[in-house]
C-alpha cells in the first residue's frame, strides 16, 4: 500500500509539473502576442498621424492662393482625396468645426455631434495645430481608423480566447484527475472488501467453535463484536464507488453509538467528551459510513495526541444544517497544511497510509453533499475539524 501511495503521489507530481509547464507556455504566448500587437498598433498609430499631417498640409496648400500659374495642384488634390479611412475634423482658431471627412454621423444635429467629437478627440490628444502666415492657428482633430481600432481590440479578443482555452483545459484536467482518483478508490476499496471476506468468515467459524468449548462468554462476546465490526468495515469498503443507501437518522444517536464502541478500543488515557443538544437532529445519511467518519476523526485525533489527551465532539443544530466540531489537544496542524491533510497519501505517521481524512472528506462531501474543513489549529495545542451537514427538519418517521 505504501508503494501504491508513493507511485500515485509521484504520478500526481509529474502531472502537476506538466500542467505547470502548459500554463507557463500559454502565458508566454499571451505575453508575446500582446507585445507584438502593441508594437504594430503603435507603429500604425504613428503612421496614421503622419498621414493626417500630410493630408492637413495638402488641404492647407489647396486653400492658399496660387502664387504663379506654374503651381500644380494635382498632387495636392490627390493627397486630399486619398484619405478614405481616417476620420478628421478641421476646426478654426476657436475650435469650431469647419469641415469633416470619413465620419459616420447618425445624429440629426450635426454641429452638436461634431463639437462633442472634438472634445473627445482633444481629451485623447488626437489633435494637430497648424499655423497660417497671417498668425491664425487652426486645428486638425483625427480619430483612429477602423483597422487600427480592430487591431487594438485584437489582443483582448485573443486573450479571451486563450483564457477560455486554458479554462477548458484546466476543467478537463480536473475532471480526468477526479475520474482517475475515483477508479483508484473504487478498485482499492472493492479489493480490500474482497480480501477481508475470507478471514472474517473463518473468524466467525472459530467463534462458534469457542462457544462449543465453553470458553468465557464475555471474551467470546467481545471477540464477536470485533468480528462484527470487521464485517461492517468490509461492507463500508464495498460501498465505495457506489451510491450508498441512506435514511433519515438522528445524528446524535449515530455519534453516541460510534463513541461507545471506540471508548474500549483506544488508549485509556484519552478522554472523550461531547456536547449534544437535547433535541433530535435528523440528517439524511448512511449510518455505517458516517460511523466511519467518526472513527477516522477520532483515531486521527488519538494519533495526533500520541494516545494522551482530550477529544471533544460539539454538535449544534441550525435551521438548515447541523454543525459538528471535533476538537483535540494534539500537536496541531500548520496553517499551510489545512487543505493538504485531506489529500490521499498525506500523513505524518511513519507507517500511515494517509487515507483516513481523505475518506472522511469523500464521504462527507461526495455522498452527503456536506462540507468538512479545518476550523482552527494551533501547533502543540490542538486542532478543530468542522463538519456541516444538511438538516432534515420534518423527518417522516
Amino acid at each position: 500500500m505504501a508503494s501504491f501511495i508513493y507511485f500515485c503521489d509521484k504520478d500526481f507530481t509529474m502531472s502537476f509539473k506538466k500542467n505547470y509547464l502548459f500554463y507557463a507556455i500559454a502565458l508566454l504566448i499571451i505575453l508575446l502576442s500582446l507585445y507584438v500587437s502593441d508594437f504594430f498598433v503603435k507603429r500604425l498609430a504613428a503612421e496614421e498621424r503622419l498621414r493626417v499631417e500630410i493630408w492637413a498640409e495638402a488641404v492647407k496648400t489647396s486653400v492658399k492662393p496660387m502664387e504663379s500659374e506654374s503651381d500644380d495642384l494635382s498632387l495636392v488634390l490627390k493627397i486630399t482625396e486619398s484619405n478614405k479611412t481616417i476620420p478628421v475634423i478641421w476646426c478654426d482658431e476657436n475650435k469650431q468645426p469647419i469641415m469633416h471627412n470619413n465620419l459616420d454621423i447618425k445624429d440629426d444635429d450635426v454641429d452638436t455631434y461634431l463639437k462633442k467629437k472634438v472634445k473627445e478627440l482633444e481629451a485623447d490628444h488626437h489633435v494637430i495645430p497648424f499655423n497660417f502666415e497671417d498668425g491664425t492657428v487652426q486645428y486638425i482633430y483625427y480619430d483612429d481608423s477602423i483597422i487600427l481600432k480592430q487591431l487594438q481590440a485584437y489582443p483582448y479578443i485573443q486573450l479571451t480566447v486563450v483564457s477560455i482555452f486554458v479554462l477548458i483545459a484546466f476543467i478537463s484536467y480536473e475532471v480526468n484527475k477526479r475520474s482517475e482518483e475515483n477508479k483508484v478508490w473504487v478498485g482499492l476499496s472493492k479489493e480490500t472488501a474482497h480480501q477481508l471476506g475470507t478471514p472474517i468468515s473463518s473468524l466467525l467459524g472459530w467463534i462458534d467453535l469457542l462457544k462449543l468449548k465453553n470458553v468465557d462468554s464475555s471474551l467470546v462476546n467481545e471477540i464477536s463484536r470485533d468480528v462484527t465490526r470487521l464485517r461492517v468495515i468490509a461492507e463500508r469498503f464495498s460501498k465505495i464507488g457506489s451510491v450508498p443507501e441512506t435514511e433519515v437518522i438522528d445524528i446524535n444517536t449515530v455519534l453516541m453509538n460510534s463513541l461507545n464502541y471506540l471508548r474500549k478500543r483506544i488508549s485509556p488515557k484519552v478522554e472523550i467528551t461531547f456536547n449534544i443538544p437535547d433535541e433530535e437532529l435528523y440528517v439524511q445519511m448512511n449510518e455505517s459510513l458516517f460511523g466511519w467518519v467518526v472513527e477516522n476523526l477520532t483515531k486521527n485525533a488519538v494519533d495526533a495526541m500520541n494516545g494522551i489527551g482530550k477529544i471533544n465532539f460539539d454538535i449544534t443544530g441550525y435551521d438548515n444544517y447541523v454543525q459538528i466540531d471535533v476538537s483535540d489537544t494534539g500537536k496541531g496542524i500548520h496553517k499551510s497544511k489545512f487543505k493538504t491533510v485531506f489529500k490521499p497519501g498525506y500523513t505524518t505517521k511513519q507507517r500511515g497510509w494517509g487515507l483516513g481524512l481523505s475518506l472522511v472528506k469523500r464521504i462527507v462531501e461526495n455522498y452527503y453533499k456536506g462540507k468538512i474543513f479545518v476550523k482552527s489549529s494551533e501547533l502543540q495545542k490542538g486542532t478543530t475539524f468542522r463538519i456541516l451537514l444538511k438538516r432534515v427538519l420534518t423527518p417522516s418517521i
